[in-house]
């Protein structure tokens, strides 16, 4: 899943660090009640890329 994703590949611990940053810093100050996906596109290609193909055929 993760190499047919936009990103490719997974997550540094920089990466979910900097989100981590972002949210509880003066930045995100106006962020709340959100869910943010930090999955590189994984969730989308799932439901909507070519591996919605894969998902459909296995719950038939």
């Amino acid at each position: 899943m993760i190499t047919a994703s936009a990103a490719g590949r997974a997550g540094t611990p920089d990466e979910v660090g900097n989100v981590g940053a972002l949210l509880m810093g003066p930045d995100g100050g106006f962020i709340s009640g959100s869910d943010i996906l930090m999955d590189g596109g994984v969730t989308a290609a799932y439901w909507y890329g070519d591996l919605a193909e894969v998902r459909v055929q296995h719950t038939d």
